[in-house]
């Protein structure tokens, strides 16, 4: 039995590098296998006849299939580097765990959970190091406190963006960097002391010279890279959390490790929002891919509850927990005899937003994962930054509880059925016409919310697309001043059984008056796909806005930049082409999704490569430039 419930455990994991709740348009609604939903380049490994499969299933999944908590699950296992595993069973923290393994069996466990061949990945050599001024730290070029993890309003000022208006069109790349053996990147960049600081997919973090591309410092870790890198002016520390729920802390100047701190003993705890610095705390969001597991009949679902962690900055001492989910007890069989647990769920996939002025801390949470739908799913709460004390939350969407056993037409799929509707993006506290302050909310329902600070009283709604699991608003908006920009996805096939109305369809960026959500402006995306696999035309990315001006990463790899007074396009490049990169590789960019761009002293950087979810793959860093 163990045999059995390992493997399907591992396929269910695997599902969780293609799934996001929702399928190309090409691909049938009902699922039989999570395995569907898969998509991978290059030479795989057949799970059913890899020789590390009954290794995995004697040797480790007693601990990786829940026996030890904190141990990652297969489906995280499924998403490292092959390298990666095999130094953990080797040298790293599994090494006690695994000293009865050859050589040559830790290969094929590394081989059988990530489907690769290990001869096939081939990690090329590093980016050059930076020599003489290059090498150096500008301690002038003091980092701002804005975008995720200090100012969720992704607004760029002058000063520091040193772009104007006028000189978008003239933006040309001036450097590209193709990250080593990777599909996807989920790192926003961050530049602080005159220096590029991003992560990538196989953990490791890079400090580059925005002018060449050269290295001042890398340090690979364990997992990959999911948030931005907030830079602290006072600590001269970089802060981040990775694919297994840790959260770093690393000396800016060295790239040396202070400290890591896992957020949650539950095996498919991730970190996927920016955690936020305020008021002399470290602001953690915390979600999960337990929503994969009920693709498994066997697995009882579900444990998992979502939270915000307040931890010290210095050391990574949780400070008080905030949950959003109530605590899971048994609900009764599905009808295949599984125990279901409930509430559960209603992850923090976004990054908390910290006010000074009331020292609260306010965030989004997505559905339940299982029966029965409580009040803390699809909501958006405020909470007391000192103690974590729930002041109040506002439920956008009652009763929503999904998992993808609702994919596959299991009796894991809750009764409620979905809809999926996740605040996903990160609140923002904007100003308004009135000098009041407002909680400005994209939800994946194609709404946008205005909400009062102060008691969470819903002051506005404006539907701006037709929603759905991959649809409507997945990572970010911007504002600028009283003006909201909002980046609608709304893929055609919405991932369920919903009717999907085409009349409603808002894939593309639209403007929104922050004091009373009336609509200033609507730039919908051409469809240019042509049929072109894994392409469309919405923008799942988070936008990113200086004075005048939006950018904005689709996913058919189009970067624009839009008027911010209009909507106008100004400027866009097709980031799918081979561009030469540093050290004399190629990168080429894909479907834009996740982070979105930053900008520093007239150049733009930008990730583009998102090969998950039925989207395009992609390992493309780009700096663009005004050509003089």
């Amino acid at each position: 039995m163990m045999f059995k419930a390992g493997r399907l455990a591992v396929l269910s994991g695997f599902a969780a590098l293609a799934l996001a709740a929702g399928l190309n348009a090409a691909t049938p609604t009902r699922i039989k296998s999570t395995e569907d939903l898969q998509s991978r380049a290059g030479p795989t490994i057949d799970p059913e006849t890899a020789p590390g499969r009954a290794i995995f299933e004697r040797a480790c999944a007693m601990c990786h299939l829940g026996g030890v908590p904190k141990a990652p699950s297969p489906g995280f296992l499924a998403m490292l580097a092959p390298d990666a595993i095999v130094s953990a069973m080797t040298t790293g923290v599994m090494r006690q765990q695994s000293a009865s393994l050859s050589a040559a069996e830790k290969i094929q466990v590394a081989e059988y959970l990530t489907r690769t061949p290990y001869a096939s990945y081939q990690r090329p050599a590093p980016p050059p190091r930076c020599k003489g001024a290059a090498a150096k730290f500008d301690m002038t070029d003091v980092p701002a406190a804005i975008g995720w993890g200090h100012d969720n309003r992704r607004f760029v000022p002058t000063e520091i963006a040193g772009l104007a208006k006028a000189d978008v069109p003239k933006l040309k790349l001036k450097w590209a960097f193709a990250y080593p053996a990777a599909t996807h990147i989920r790192s926003q960049p961050t530049v602080a002391w005159g220096t590029l600081f991003v992560g990538s997919q196989d953990g490791t973090v890079y400090a580059f010279d925005p002018d060449t591309g050269c290295t001042k410092w890398t340090n690979r870790l364990s997992a990959e890279v999911r948030t931005a890198i907030v830079a602290d002016a006072a600590s001269k520390r970089l802060y981040f959390g990775d694919l297994l729920g840790k959260v770093h802390a690393l000396d800016a100047m060295t790239g040396k490790e202070l400290w890591a701190a896992k957020m949650s003993d539950h095996a498919d705890a991730t970190i996927t929002g920016t955690p936020t610095l305020g008021g002399g705390q470290l602001f953690v969001p915390v979600s999960s891919l337990e929503v994969v597991q009920a693709g498994n009949p066997a697995y009882p679902c579900c444990t998992f509850r979502g939270s915000v962690v307040a931890v010290d900055p210095a050391t990574g001492t949780e400070k008080w927990r905030a949950y959003t989910a109530g605590q899971p007890v048994p609900q009764g069989k599905t009808t295949d005899g599984t125990q279901i647990l409930g509430p559960s769920g209603a992850p923090v996939w976004n990054s908390p937003t910290y006010d000074a002025a009331t020292n609260r801390v306010y965030f989004g949470s997505g559905e339940n994962y299982s029966s029965p739908a409580d009040d803390g799913s699809d909501a958006v709460f405020a909470v007391d930054a000192a103690t974590g004390k729930r002041l109040w939350n506002t439920q956008l969407t009652v009763g929503d509880a999904w998992n993808v056993g609702c994919m596959m037409g299991l009796g894991s799929c809750p009764k409620e059925g979905g809809p999926d509707y996740d605040v996903a993006a990160s609140p923002m506290l904007v100003d308004t016409a009135t000098g009041a302050k407002m909680i400005v909310v994209g939800q994946k329902s194609g709404q946008a919310w205005g909400l009062d600070p102060e008691t969470g009283k819903v002051k506005w709604m404006t539907r701006l697309g037709h929603g759905g699991t991959q649809g409507g608003v997945h990572f970010g908006m911007s504002a600028e001043g009283t003006r909201v920009f909002v980046p609608i996805n709304d893929m055609a096939d919405t991932g369920d059984a919903r009717l999907y109305d085409p009349a409603l369809r808002g894939a593309g960026l639209h403007a929104l008056d922050a004091t009373n959500g009336n609509i200033v402006w609507q730039a919908k995306a051409e469809n240019k796909c042509e049929g072109r696999k894994f392409c469309d035309p919405g923008i799942s990315a988070a936008v990113t806005s200086i004075p005048g001006v939006v950018f904005g990463g689709h996913l058919d790899g189009m970067l624009r930049a839009y008027d911010a007074d209009s909507g106008a396009v100004l400027w866009q490049y097709d980031t799918n082409q081979p561009m030469p990169a540093i050290g004399g590789q190629t990168a080429k960019g894909g479907s834009m999704s996740g982070p979105g761009a930053a900008v520093w002293k007239g150049k733009v950087f930008v990730n583009s490569g998102y090969g998950m979810y039925s989207h395009s793959p992609g390992n493309a860093l780009m700096v663009f430039e005004a050509a003089k």
